[in-house]
């Protein structure tokens, strides 16, 4: 156990010592640091595998905490947890931030701040894997904060240009409204429990002193914060603009670390979220999910279809929590990271290759120059679409298991879960093949670019080989077609307590055993439906864009409404802009004017009478106050430049004045 707590502790450090040196040190080491980066990296991956194997040798949970600071009698603890999730979630990080480092050696070996870009993974891939460990909310806050900063760091990498200024700004900001509500109720668990420790707080809520209205508002506010990092509805907003960073900041960035860590968040205090809190949240997964898939459809940058794509699945995630399915939420989560980081890491080969072509109508063909690109690419985008024998089939058809068992159990207008997930995957099925097909197949529509372009060097397809071969259903579960019988679900379940008692997900008391059959018998279901469907989108890419069987041009004039405004992202943007920043901006101006004409007005209406005040009262003083002063002055001076005269010094002279005055009181004396 000793040991396992002194690895996790090292795996923590480890990216943050790389961030250190390379921050300071890094212009004067060989190379620019990017072997120890990539060394400490894969060292971390290293002792990932360790602590993986190690805890699934005791096989259950392990907590260390420290006393962190005292304020008046109540203690603030810290500490590292390992159970099932976060043991996994080591592995994940790990891997495809390792890998995010060892493409970026060629991706961005020409770029003037190339130290600086490995610092900032480092402080990335720390603050992500600080989320994982850590067994409090308070110190989870702490490195989701840190995770943001990280965020606008590398989104916002080529600052020098406005695109990447606006969206690191833009993805800062929408997140800290999600987080405003996230820290909110970690302020409600803290005054009504009086703890920030994850099995404190399970523990006061089992006890029933946190219940009620004030638990699903808790629950509610908490995935505020998983609403702004995973980019859900409403605050998706910001993760295709995230797109201005480097590519493989995508990758990780989509993959294993930032949007990762809302869903993380929520699987983490899954067990303490109310019924009518995890029916919010399935219903914004559901949300999300459709409307990113909608969008995706009609983009036209590769880099963008595939962060629609992220948000998408994204939803398909928090929806699998929100019905109750937390352990195959968590399990998509694991199989989308590598598909999805080996899809953007082939997106930034192909866009090196063609000198950063990102525009897919300039695409093209390119199966034939870029070969092993083009095969990880279709292996990933299989894997996201859900064929069978692959990752995504099993981890998506999980989802869609459950969304039936959901609406089985359930009822009534619920069935709208089933109905777009389904939707959702044919969807999928058809914006990852018409990419592939406008960039991989055909004849290249940039000669130009496509007769310089050649395949990546090795270590920016290692990379790809490697996650696309992660993949494949074998590494999850030994059947494939259903992953039930997997390791990784056998180790990382969904907490019993959740699916029984009044605070239970479903609308009667159920037990674990009975779920799990439920959605076991709509494993196949799911699984006919859900290939119908991605195979009807398959086909119709096929259809639209290869076979060019519709003329698409013709189908889009047709239909230009509907493109448009699928084109242009629901218009969101725009609404946002109006509704938000211009109702901000309205405001500033109006407050400016208030300013300017009401306080100002006030202020200097207030120095003018001063002013006049004080003109009137240093006139007063000066011509009455000071005329006074200056005339008793005056006269005081005459009469003693009269009297100065007398003072002769001469005894004669004052004898006189003497005999002179007793002469003239004898007289007065007399006459009167």
């Amino acid at each position: 156990m000793e040991l396992i707590f002194k690895l996790s502790i090292l795996i923590l450090l480890l990216p943050l010592l790389s961030f250190v040196i390379l921050i300071f040190f890094g212009k004067r080491i060989p190379r620019k640091g990017d072997w120890l980066a990539n060394f400490l990296l894969f060292l971390n991956l290293a002792l990932s595998f360790v602590v993986l194997a190690l805890f699934l040798g005791e096989k259950k949970p392990l907590s260390f905490e420290f006393n962190w600071f005292t304020i008046g009698s109540f203690n603030i603890s810290a500490g590292i947890l390992i159970d099932s999730v976060s043991a996994i979630m080591l592995v994940v990080v790990n891997i495809v931030s390792s890998f995010v480092h060892l493409f970026s050696v060629k991706y961005m070996e020409n770029d003037a701040k190339y130290s600086i870009y490995f610092a900032y993974l480092g402080l990335f891939t720390f603050s992500m894997l600080g989320i994982v460990l850590t067994n409090t909310i308070l110190l989870m806050y702490v490195f989701w904060e840190l995770v943001g900063l990280s965020s606008y760091l590398l989104i916002g990498f080529w600052y020098e240009n406005k695109p990447p200024q606006e969206a690191a700004k833009k993805a800062f900001i929408v997140n800290r409204i999600g987080d405003v509500g996230f820290l909110t109720g970690i302020m409600i668990l803290f005054f009504t429990l009086q703890t920030f420790n994850f099995s404190e707080i399970f523990n006061g809520v089992a006890s029933g002193q946190l219940s009620g209205a004030w638990l699903t508002a808790a629950g509610i506010l908490l995935f505020c914060g998983a609403v702004g990092k995973s980019a859900q509805f409403p605050l998706h907003v910001w993760l295709p603009d995230a797109m201005e960073g480097p590519t493989p900041v995508s990758a990780l960035i989509h993959a294993a670390t930032m949007v990762a860590a809302g869903v993380y968040m929520v699987s983490r205090i899954f067990i303490m979220l109310s019924a009518d809190a995890l029916t919010v949240i399935a219903y914004v997964g559901a949300v999300t999910a459709f409307i990113s898939a909608s969008i995706a459809l009609t983009q036209n940058d590769i880099k963008r279809v595939l962060a629609y794509s992220t948000i998408s699945q994204l939803g398909y995630m928090i929806m699998a929590l929100g019905v109750g399915a937390m352990s195959y939420a968590m399990f998509h989560l694991v199989t989308h990271a590598f598909f999805k980081a080996c899809l953007f890491l082939a997106a930034g080969s192909v866009i090196i290759g063609l000198h950063h072509v990102q525009d897919i109508r300039e695409m093209g063909g390119l199966k034939k120059k870029m070969p092993l690109t083009y095969w990880t690419f279709l292996i990933a985008t299989l894997a996201l679409s859900g064929i069978p024998f692959t990752s995504g089939f099993l981890s998506k058809d999980s989802i869609l298991s459950a969304t039936m068992a959901f609406y089985h159990i359930n009822g009534g207008v619920h069935i709208i879960i089933p109905v777009i997930a389904f939707l959702v995957a044919g969807m999928t099925a058809f914006y990852m093949f018409r990419l592939v097909i406008k960039t991989f197949l055909g004849e290249p529509r940039n000669t130009h670019a496509y007769e310089h372009c050649k395949e990546s060097p090795v270590v920016m397809t290692l990379p790809l080989i490697v996650l696309s071969v992660l993949s494949f259903f074998a590494f999850y579960s030994l059947n494939p077609l259903d992953a039930s019988g997997g390791w990784i679900l056998s180790v990382m379940k969904t907490p019993e307590s959740l699916l029984k008692g009044t605070q239970g997900l479903f609308s009667h008391i159920i037990e674990k055993i009975e779920y799990d059959e439920i959605v076991h018998h709509f494993h196949y279901t799911a699984m006919i439906i859900s290939l119908i469907m991605a195979g009807t989108g398959i086909l119709i890419a096929y259809l639209f864009y290869y076979w060019k069987k519709v003329n698409v041009g013709a189908l889009v004039s047709r239909f230009k409404p509907v493109y448009n405004f699928l084109y242009n992202k629901w218009y969101f943007d725009e609404l946002y802009g109006f509704a938000v920043v211009g109702l901000t901006l309205a405001v500033s101006r109006i407050s400016k004017w208030f300013d300017n004409n009401i306080i100002d007005g006030i202020v200097n209406g207030s120095a003018y009478l001063t002013k006049k005040i004080s003109g009137i009262s240093g006139s007063f003083d000066k011509y009455f106050i000071d005329g006074l002063v200056n005339f008793c002055g005056f006269f005081v001076g005459a009469f003693g430049f009269i009297f100065k005269k007398f003072q002769t010094g001469k005894i004669q002279t004052y004898l006189t004045f003497l005999i002179i005055g007793i002469i003239l009181l004898y007289l007065i004396f007399r006459t009167f």
